[in-house]
């Protein structure tokens, strides 16, 4: 006998929560993301969802600009800073490929936008920093990225490029440094607006959470540096 699915939760990944809101008007919808729900036009308001869905939102393309601060700090001699974003989320690509740069030439820094879709990409990537002469490297939000950070942080370690990213997982895996929102702790709050769905609330009248706690990781233990 086939059972009726109560609940969808798309956690971390802006274009699965939009594929999901496309294909579902009926069945409850709980997100987590990195981006403005609003903005990519997952629900009507923060304070009044509508429709199906609600959810959370962490602290993520807003930071690009601190994170290339941050990179700058470490790296004051470089002039030239790569942002790392993946053309296949548009919606998170496109405002990333917008507010980064603005920052650069605050700083005064040049600033190209590659691109990444699939892991095959990243060693394309490591070669044009190279022929760029870029002196570190911001990698942007995006989901594909966090679960490929160990593949990233062995790259940027092999290739000596000072690099940054949001997720305390690029950290953890010998990566330098990671800036942004708590995964961890939005996951929580969106299981907790799961758990009072299942229970009979509606989603058009739980409020989209927005988690603005916000880690900075230095990893210590980690030797990157500017090509001489």
């Amino acid at each position: 006998m086939q059972q009726q699915v109560a609940l969808i939760a798309t956690l971390g990944n802006t274009a699965s929560a939009l594929a999901a809101k496309a294909a579902i008007s009926t069945i409850p919808i709980v997100f987590r993301i990195a981006a403005d729900p609003v903005e990519v036009g997952l629900v009507a308001s923060l304070s009044r969802p509508g429709g199906n869905l609600t959810g959370v939102t962490t602290l993520g393309v807003e930071l690009g600009p601190k994170q290339l601060a941050l990179l700058h700090e470490v790296v004051p001699t470089a002039t030239v800073v790569a942002l790392l974003v993946n053309p296949t989320n548009p919606a998170l690509a496109e405002t990333q490929s917008r507010v980064v740069p603005a920052a650069a030439r605050t700083l005064g820094l040049s600033l190209p936008v590659l691109n990444a879709s699939t892991d095959r990409d990243f060693d394309a990537v490591f070669a044009r920093l190279a022929q760029l002469r870029a002196g570190a490297l911001v990698i942007g939000v995006d989901a594909f990225f966090n679960s490929h950070s160990a593949q990233l942080a062995a790259l940027a370690t092999r290739h000596a490029v000072p690099t940054i990213s949001a997720y305390q997982e690029f950290t953890a895996a010998g990566g330098l440094m990671s800036y942004g929102g708590s995964i961890m702790a939005a996951s929580h709050e969106a299981g907790v607006y799961a758990g009072r769905i299942l229970n009979g609330e509606k989603p058009a009248d739980l409020p989209v959470m927005q988690s603005t706690k916000v880690s900075l990781t230095i990893n210590l233990k980690t030797r990157e540096g500017p090509r001489p």
